[in-house]
């Protein structure tokens, strides 16, 4: 395998680490809003099927009231 080759590996490490580093920044930004990150993920999901487009950003961590 040549330098700018990349394997399967590699991708999956890529893939992964991206992942966590989203995972991480909405955590962390969730606790520095005053919310509960366990909560706040777990409401959102449960939701963001049936939200408004328009309206995405009431689900975020600085404009969330739980249970609206």
């Amino acid at each position: 395998m040549n330098e700018h080759e990349v394997s399967a590996h590699d991708l999956i490490d890529s893939v992964y680490d991206k992942a966590m580093a989203i995972a991480f920044t909405l955590i962390e930004t969730a606790k520095l809003n005053g919310v509960g990150p366990q909560t706040w993920l777990t409401d959102v999901l449960s939701r963001i099927a049936d939200h408004k487009i328009n309206r995405i950003d009431e689900l975020l961590p600085w404009n969330y009231v739980e249970g609206e």
